[in-house]
């Protein structure tokens, strides 16, 4: 069935705009799309690429334009400790190799093989686990990893050392890494030795490097969400692909506090 959607807006904006806002394609995917001839306004096929929607319009992508938006694999992994995000060296065993059939959660379009590539967006190093997406999904990418992305990622830790609120304060804000001033975190104490850490950012092993700084050693790492997305009961090792609402509020960058 065709994708379709009645445009709600006050003011008349541009087609391919629109579409990006709604995370069902990049902007310069949507012009494509336009020229193709896969785009209708109230049934009514788009020429221009210029073309504005306005209030109380529906717009309609054909079939053959959302098949060759889905064709791309947004992937939600649970990575186990030992296992690399990409680029593995040596016998290290790279994540993608876990995408198998059996341990697929649900249904998939396609099963990965050797010849699938999906780079991690935002990765997790070999020794912490948790939520990773795998995707060859651009317009993903850059929602998720691009340089404007506000997304906020939230951590698990466990830690040995003393925990202490000055130290605490300090891992909110005040750290430099490679001599460059870390974004404001939020941390906050679970328990004794638990913590708490939601980023914006993801420099090269933060988190253990912060916690390194204040005299602590991290035992264990968990991340639990990116953005809106929660690692939720995905089992250890398991995988699932991501829906098109999940895809959407990550283009969208709706955070984990949204309503």
């Amino acid at each position: 069935m065709a994708w379709t959607r009645r445009y709600e807006e006050a003011e008349p904006q541009r087609v391919n705009r629109w579409l990006a806002q709604n995370g069902v394609c990049s902007r310069r995917e949507a012009e494509d799309l336009i020229a193709r001839g896969l785009v209708s306004i109230d049934g009514d096929r788009v020429e221009d690429v210029g073309r504005k929607i306005a209030p109380g319009q529906t717009l309609t992508l054909a079939d053959a334009a959302e098949s060759e938006l889905q064709a791309s694999l947004c992937i939600m992994l649970h990575k186990p400790v030992g296992v690399v995000s990409a680029q593995p060296e040596g016998d290290q065993v790279p994540a993608v190799r876990l995408l198998t059939r059996e341990a697929l959660v649900g249904e998939s379009p396609s099963i990965p093989d050797a010849h699938t590539s999906l780079a991690p967006l935002g990765r997790l190093d070999m020794d912490s686990r948790g939520l990773l997406i795998l995707s060859d999904d651009g317009v993903l990418a850059k929602a998720i990893i691009g340089p404007d992305s506000d997304l906020d990622k939230e951590y698990l830790v466990d830690v040995a050392g003393e925990v202490t609120e000055k130290k605490l304060e300090t891992l909110r804000y005040g750290l430099q890494l490679d001599r460059r001033q870390l974004r404001r975190a939020e941390v906050t104490q679970l328990g004794e030795q638990k913590l708490r850490f939601v980023l914006r950012e993801g420099r090269n092993r933060q988190i253990r490097r912060m916690c390194q700084l204040v005299g602590l050693h991290v035992v264990d790492l968990l991340r639990v969400r990116i953005g809106p997305l929660r690692l939720g009961f995905l089992p250890e090792g398991r995988w699932r692909i991501l829906t098109p609402e999940e895809r959407v509020a990550l283009i969208k960058g709706v955070t984990g506090k949204a309503p």
